[in-house]
């Protein structure tokens, strides 16, 4: 963050050429009256956003600068990391457009590490073409744990719902045996301390789903729930954690149970981003927890099948970037507090 600066510095990586991510960063900033709530820094080229931009007949102004230390506020600011032309198949995923999104994918985590932008917040990408010897990883989430301090939760974010996994991006024939009382402890500490430090809440309350069907049914249907689940729920219990559970997942999202929650736990991937993007799809915000520094996203893919057809619904891009400095926001004004606690404490 550069001290010039008074609004929040919002580093933007622009996903997948070939998507829809350039399409709702433009629609986002369209409403100027964003500029009002922070510093825009997109990681791109002024070549591959001028293209988009002709492309949906957008008016959005773009400021175009080579250096970091070139920001202006009030503006829309872009970082140009590449000049030579880049070819587009709108709608595909290519080598090319994998390639790129990794460039501005690189250098906007390198800036965020150097605390020259204060938040992340990335725009899709396609998960196969992105790969390569710097990129080999299943998404966002374990590239970010592996570049910055921390270890990361994925936590998808609405107004009605917070869902962590303690699984993520692997197959479903592996999630058994990854779940360990181990793994389920070290995530509920991490949703804990992000309820508390990056969303205020003083005492949270933690749902923790089942495995199994009906949780098993004491054994019927797998045993995991009652061997591994439930005693490390009571484990949990006695450090003064408020966790419940485990829940059967149909009932528990049927009944509206969630709602009694600050934060719930799902086993794997689908179980709690199925039930999450039925209630929420289209508001939701991906916020990868746990680490040292903030990064949010959409809660959608690349969309490849409406790319450049102005179709784009911008929203959850737009619900992204409020969360990522609502979160910073929090969580400056915890470090805060917790340093005057300790200063307090050392003088008496």
């Amino acid at each position: 963050m550069m001290d010039k600066l008074e609004k929040i510095v919002v580093g933007i990586s622009i996903g997948d050429l070939n998507g829809i991510g350039i399409e709702i960063i433009l629609k986002t900033f369209e409403d100027k009256r964003m500029l009002d709530f922070c510093t825009p820094v997109i990681f791109g080229s002024t070549k591959s956003i001028s293209y988009h931009k002709k492309l949906l007949n957008s008016e959005t102004q773009i400021h175009s600068i080579t250096a970091i230390k070139q920001v202006t506020e009030n503006k829309i600011n872009l970082l140009n990391i590449w000049k030579e032309e880049v070819a587009f198949e709108i709608g595909n995923a290519t080598k090319i457009s994998g390639e790129y999104a990794f460039k501005s994918l690189e250098t906007a985590v390198n800036h965020l590490k150097d605390n020259t932008i204060d938040v992340l917040l990335t725009a899709p990408i396609n998960k196969e073409n992105i790969q390569s010897d710097s990129f080999h990883f299943p998404g966002h989430t374990e590239y970010l744990e592996n570049k910055l301090e921390g270890e990361s939760l994925m936590i998808l974010i609405s107004d009605k719902l917070r869902v962590g996994l303690v699984t993520g991006h692997i197959p479903i024939a592996k999630i058994s045996e990854t779940i360990t009382p181990e793994l389920i402890k070290k995530k509920v500490a991490i949703m804990h301390a992000t309820l508390v430090k990056d969303f205020g809440i003083n005492k949270p309350k933690i749902a923790i789903l089942g495995l199994n069907p009906h949780c098993g049914d004491k054994g019927v249907i797998g045993k995991e729930d009652d061997e591994i689940i439930r005693p490390t729920i009571n484990e949990i219990k006695e450090s003064g954690k408020l966790v419940f559970g485990p829940y059967a997942a149909d009932g528990f999202f049927g009944s509206n149970t969630y709602k009694q929650f600050d934060g719930v736990l799902a086993m794997y991937h689908d179980q709690g981003l199925a039930p999450f993007k039925a209630l929420s799809f289209g508001n939701g915000v991906n916020y990868t927890a746990g680490l040292s520094k903030i990064r949010t996203s959409p809660d959608h893919g690349t969309a490849f099948e409406i790319a450049g057809k102005n179709e784009a619904n911008h929203t959850s891009f737009k619900e992204a970037l409020f969360t990522a400095i609502e979160i910073y926001r929090k969580r400056k004004e915890y470090n805060n507090l917790t340093v005057n606690v300790l200063e307090v404490k050392q003088i008496r």
